[in-house]
């Protein structure tokens, strides 16, 4: 099973950065888990979501985050949608019409030797 990551909403921030001050730099994303597996695809509840200082380029964690900050994430989490999405691939509709048409040949095979 293998899993991604799908942007589903991205904000430039007007705060200061907790690590170097800089008050244009700051990125809050917000990324939704897809998971794919080889029946279907479908996108997960899971959302996460990351804030970065494109300016000093670090990580800002939850734990430094101001009450400007805080305030701007529940903002924009309320504002990024998220899917709800679930596809079944072709291989599964085709092993399924396949075993649909062996059924049928079995059940016909089955009334005609009696």
């Amino acid at each position: 099973m293998k899993t991604t990551y799908k942007t589903i909403h991205t904000a430039a921030l007007q705060c200061n950065c907790p690590e170097c001050y800089s008050n244009s730099g700051l990125e809050l994303s917000f990324k939704q888990e897809w998971k794919d597996t080889f029946w279907s695809k479908k996108a997960t509840d899971v959302v996460r979501e990351e804030l970065v200082c494109k300016h000093c380029d670090f990580p800002i964690y939850p734990v430094s985050w101001t009450q400007d900050i805080e305030r701007l994430y529940e903002y924009h989490n309320k504002l990024a949608k998220k899917e709800t999405f679930k596809k079944l691939k072709a291989q599964t509709y085709i092993i399924g019409l396949g075993l649909l048409v062996i059924l049928c040949v079995v059940i016909y095979g089955v009334i005609t030797y009696y």
